[in-house]
C-alpha cells in the first residue's frame, strides 16, 4: 500500500492540468496553506464529494497512565476531524452513491 505524498500530487497537477512543475508546486502549497489557515481559525473546509475537516473543541479531563494507573489531567485542546462525504464512503467501499447527497 503506498500513500500519497505532496510530491505525487504535484506530479499529478504537473501531468493532468499541464502547469510547470513549479507551479503545480506551489499552486498544492497555495491550496494546503489556505485549508491550515482556515482550520487554525476555527472554521470547517468542505471539499464537495470528498468530506468536511473542521475543528472541534475538546475539554478538560482527567485520565489515567496506563503504566501506574495515576490520574492525569489533560488539558482543553483543539482537535481536527475529517468527516467523509457519502460518495466518498461509496467509492471506498465500493457501493452504489445514495440518490439525493451531493455531500
Amino acid at each position: 500500500m503506498s500513500t500519497v505524498t505532496r510530491a505525487h500530487l504535484t506530479e499529478t497537477i504537473y501531468t493532468q492540468v499541464g502547469l510547470s512543475r513549479n507551479e503545480s508546486a506551489d499552486l498544492l502549497e497555495a491550496v494546503l496553506a489556505r485549508m491550515g489557515a482556515v482550520l487554525e481559525d476555527g472554521e470547517s473546509v468542505k471539499i464537495s464529494g470528498f468530506g468536511t475537516f473542521s475543528v472541534r473543541q475538546k475539554g478538560r479531563r482527567i485520565g489515567r497512565n496506563p503504566k501506574t494507573g495515576a490520574e492525569v489531567p489533560i488539558l482543553p485542546r483543539r482537535v481536527l476531524v475529517f468527516r467523509p462525504s457519502q460518495v466518498l464512503k461509496a467509492h471506498v467501499n465500493h457501493t452504489a452513491v445514495p440518490l439525493g447527497d451531493d455531500e
